[in-house]
């Protein structure tokens, strides 16, 4: 058909887009160089002398060594399956910062 009934592939029920079941190691490389670069420049401001109640949280927080790879690779999800989802299936995962650590009580 044609005109605004047309049918497309998100109308017949198909898959708009594909999102792969589990990460390939590019993506996990990905994960652990842009982790690695935010730990540089958090390492960078702690050595310049700057205080922020914002950097000493983060401070906190595990470097991309010390992480567990449940930790890197998957984020909270209250709906997902013991409670983590996929870092890949958060939309735009690269730009948005991750929180390092479950939340207290999961």
């Amino acid at each position: 058909m044609l005109g605004a009934f047309r049918s497309t592939l998100a109308c017949l029920g198909g898959p708009a887009w594909h999102l792969p079941f589990r990460m390939s190691p590019t993506r996990k490389a990905n994960v652990r160089k842009r982790l690695k670069a935010a730990d540089k420049v958090v390492d960078v401001l702690t050595q310049s002398g700057v205080t922020c109640r914002i950097l000493e949280r983060i401070r906190k927080e595990p470097k991309e060594h010390e992480m567990l790879s449940k930790d890197k690779y998957f984020t909270f999800s209250r709906h997902g399956r013991n409670y983590r989802k996929g870092v890949h299936r958060v939309p735009k995962f690269t730009r948005v910062p991750l929180p390092r650590t479950m939340p207290k009580g999961f």
